[in-house]
């Protein structure tokens, strides 16, 4: 049986652990699908190209109100589609080709199949050219990411459906579009979808869309949402059919009772599953948790010496800067097991690039007041700074949690205009432990740029500074 050092299985953000400085070590990498993960083929980087040109399609429905009259001619589907894909596509091909034939990595064996153990640290890939490998190795580097979940609703599979996974290579845009799901998924692809002029319905089993924002945010955005799409909250769906015109039909209850939609195309986005469950972790020995996520430690090590775990197999966030940063640590820890870092998980932020976009970094106030932890908050409207005039923005705001005593900022959240971008700041600030008055008043602010929201709302903070 082969042997390695090292092997790592993932292609996301498990592959930039395997670099010059592994030269010295035997490594085998395992790879079920396209090189490049999530973030490259299907998630952040494609989503976030369609929104670009989704906000550059939405202007004219926003023109008039500045004096200037636009109107959208048509979208070239097929072109936008081609564009983005041919920019993403060559990148994972570049990424297999390197790893299979560059000279850099003549230490690394590469193997295109599923990769399952089948005994202690022993593990099994069903190649796609349907031979088999079994090989052994000193460590792994768990990185098989996540996919999205299929909820079991009846007809679902006969009917056919889209997840995120295939909803960007759509032959041609549908004229109408349900999506379940009220997540950050949801949110964005409506955004898109409905730019691009399509009858976009959002059906949410909860009662406010993007529920696991602060609450304030959340029904802000909820309210938004409903002047731009059908929205149906406390919807359940609990049947789905293919008509003989080819439309589908989507059967939902409610309080109220039952409801019907039809629709030409539909997309689940109901959250996204780890990938532990085809790595058969028992024969090995390494835990999962009770939603399936490799258990690991400080060091992003699993329950058995020398395995680790990375990014969305593993988090609860499930985000690429998360799984990135849990890679440093653990090429970290494999080059220098005698002097090992721990991941930083405490400020994760997270953003929905939706209309409007939408950021978030540290807790809720919710999570504060359920936590029992002192705090004051304030809140700045984009209406409210001069740059936000120019903008004629009337619904954004930021809102800033902070520690009343020491002035720590524990929380905050942004929806409008650029929040992914204005809440760089306020990280950097909970990273290095700079207080809101400090923060406000230790450095210049461009006047009248958007990052005045972000020092407005520090200045309304109520602090009252210990001693």
């Amino acid at each position: 049986m082969t042997h390695y050092d090292l092997v790592v299985i993932g292609t996301g953000s498990g592959n930039t652990i395997v670099n010059r400085r592994f030269a010295d070590r035997k490594v085998a990498i395992v790879e079920r699908g396209t090189f490049g993960g999530t973030c490259l083929n299907v998630g952040c980087i494609p989503t976030k190209m369609f929104v670009h040109a989704a906000d550059i399609a939405a202007t004219p429905s926003e023109s008039a109100r500045f004096g200037i009259d636009e109107e959208l001619l048509g979208v070239r589907w097929p072109e936008v589609r081609d564009r983005i894909f041919g920019r993403i596509d060559p990148i994972a091909a570049g990424g297999s080709e390197y790893r299979h034939h560059d000279p850099d990595n003549a230490n690394v064996t590469v193997y295109d199949g599923t990769g399952r153990f089948t005994g202690f640290k022993e593990l099994t890939v069903d190649n796609k050219d349907g031979s088999t490998s079994v090989f052994s190795a000193d460590q792994f580097v768990l990185a098989t990411g996540s996919r999205p979940i299929v909820p079991p609703i009846p007809g679902l599979e006969e009917t056919g459906f889209h997840t995120s996974n295939t909803v960007m290579r759509l032959e041609e845009l549908p004229r109408r579009l349900a999506i379940i799901g009220s997540g950050f998924v949801a949110a964005e692809f409506a955004h898109v979808f409905a730019s691009f002029g399509v009858e976009v319905t959002i059906v949410a089993r909860s009662n406010v869309l993007l529920r696991h924002e602060d609450s304030e945010l959340a029904a802000a955005y909820t309210k938004i949402a409903q002047e731009l799409y059908d929205v149906r909250l406390n919807h359940e769906t609990i049947r789905v059919e293919r008509r003989n015109d080819g439309s589908i039909l989507v059967g939902m209850l409610n309080p109220e009772g039952a409801d019907e939609l039809i629709v030409d195309e539909l997309l689940i986005a109901v959250g996204r599953e780890p990938n532990s469950d085809l790595l058969n972790l028992a024969a090995t020995g390494v835990e999962v948790d009770s939603e399936a996520r490799v258990v690991v430690d400080e060091y992003q090590q699993t329950t058995v010496d020398g395995i680790y775990a990375l990014g969305d197999v593993t988090t609860p966030h499930q985000l690429k800067h998360v799984a990135n940063h849990e890679a440093r640590v653990v090429k970290h820890n494999l080059l220098n097991p005698d002097e090992r870092i721990e991941s930083d998980h405490r400020f994760v932020p997270h953003a929905v690039f939706s209309a409007p976009q939408i950021a978030s970094v540290g807790l809720t106030e919710e999570e504060a007041k359920e936590r029992g932890i002192p705090y004051v908050k304030a809140v700045e409207r984009y209406a409210d700074i001069a740059y936000g005039w120019a903008m004629e923005d009337t619904t954004g705001f930021a809102k800033i949690l902070a520690d009343p005593k020491t002035g720590q900022i524990i929380g905050a959240h942004i929806m409008g205009p650029q929040a992914p971008t204005l809440i760089q700041p306020i990280i950097q600030a909970m990273s290095f432990e700079l207080d809101a008055y400090a923060m406000a008043r230790g450095q210049y602010w461009i006047h009248p740029a958007m990052p005045e929201l972000i020092e407005n709302a520090l200045l309304k903070l109520d602090l009252h500074p210990e001693g």
